[in-house]
C-alpha cells in the first residue's frame, strides 16, 4: 500500500532525517501532518480546553513554531526553560521569551499578556467575593498581582464595618530587598474611604515569608497610628510564591 498514511509517514520521517543530515540542523515535524485529533485547535474544538497539556496551549497562543520546531516543540522548550511551571513563565520579560529562536517579540507579547489575564481573572474572582473573613482571603486576593513581581509591593485594603472590601491601593512599589510605608498616608486614605478597618499586604520576590524588621516596624508603626483614629489593623499578610505569613495567624499583629 505505497499510497497508504503507513508509507506517507515513513517517507516524512526519512525525508527529516535526510535533511537533518544534509544541512546538521533539525527540521521540524508539521502540526499540519498530524492525525487531526492530536492537533492542538482541532484537539480543543472536539475534547474541550482541558484535554490540552501546557505546551498545547501556549503552541495555541503562539501560532507557529520556528524553523526547527513546530509550535507545540517549541512549546515544550520554552516551558522547559522555566521548569515547566507557569508561574516561573508568569515572571518572563520579553528578552527572555525573544532568546528562544522562533520566538519575536509579538509572540513574546501574547504570552506575557496571556499569562496577566490569568492573574486578572483570579483576582476578579475573588473580588466578586468582596468579604474578607480569614487571612486566607487576603492572600488569594493579592497573590495572583504579588507572587510572580521581581520587586516589593506594598498594598493596603480598605474595609467597611462588615469587612466587605470598599478599595485597595498599592502605596508603595521598591526595590528587591524592601519598600516604604507612609502610616501618614494610610491613614489619610482610610479616612477618606471611611474605611473602619484595614489590611495590609505586601510580598517578598526572595521566596521567604518570615517577617523583617522592617516588616515588624512598619506593621506596629500602621497598627498604632490606626488605633488613634478608630481604623483597626485586621492583618498584615506577606506573599511569597505559593505561600503566605499572617501576622494575625501567628499572634504578631
Amino acid at each position: 500500500m505505497r499510497g497508504g498514511f503507513f508509507y506517507y509517514f515513513v517517507k516524512i520521517v526519512s525525508d527529516r532525517k535526510k535533511s537533518k543530515n544534509e544541512n546538521g540542523r533539525h527540521q521540524p515535524f508539521p502540526i499540519t501532518v498530524w492525525a487531526e485529533e492530536d492537533r492542538p485547535r482541532e484537539k480543543l474544538m472536539a475534547k474541550g480546553i482541558a484535554s490540552l497539556s501546557d505546551a498545547e496551549l501556549l503552541a495555541i497562543l503562539m501560532g507557529s513554531g520556528s524553523s526547527e520546531d513546530n509550535a507545540v516543540e517549541l512549546a515544550k522548550k520554552i516551558l522547559a526553560g522555566f521548569k515547566n511551571n507557569l508561574g516561573e513563565l508568569g515572571k518572563a520579560t520579553v528578552t527572555q521569551l525573544k532568546s528562544y529562536k522562533g520566538v519575536g517579540e509579538a509572540k513574546a507579547i501574547s504570552i506575557i499578556a496571556a499569562m496577566e489575564l490569568g492573574r486578572r481573572r483570579n483576582t476578579g474572582a475573588i473580588i466578586e467575593k468582596e468579604r474578607i473573613m480569614v487571612s486566607k482571603d487576603i492572600f488569594l486576593l493579592f497573590h495572583p498581582m504579588l507572587s510572580d513581581l521581581p520587586h516589593e509591593e506594598f498594598w493596603i485594603l480598605f474595609l467597611n464595618s462588615s469587612q466587605r472590601i470598599i478599595d485597595k491601593q498599592r502605596i508603595s512599589s521598591g526595590g528587591l530587598a524592601n519598600t516604604a510605608v507612609d502610616v501618614r498616608l494610610i491613614m489619610k486614605m482610610a479616612i477618606e474611604r471611611l474605611a473602619p478597618f484595614i489590611a495590609l499586604c505586601h510580598n517578598h520576590p526572595s521566596g521567604g515569608i518570615t517577617p523583617s524588621k522592617q516588616d515588624i516596624l512598619a506593621t506596629r508603626k500602621v497598627k498604632e497610628g490606626g488605633a488613634l483614629l478608630d481604623i483597626t489593623l485586621i492583618d498584615h499578610v506577606i506573599v511569597a510564591d505559593n505561600n503566605y505569613y499572617s501576622f494575625a495567624d501567628e499572634g504578631t499583629l
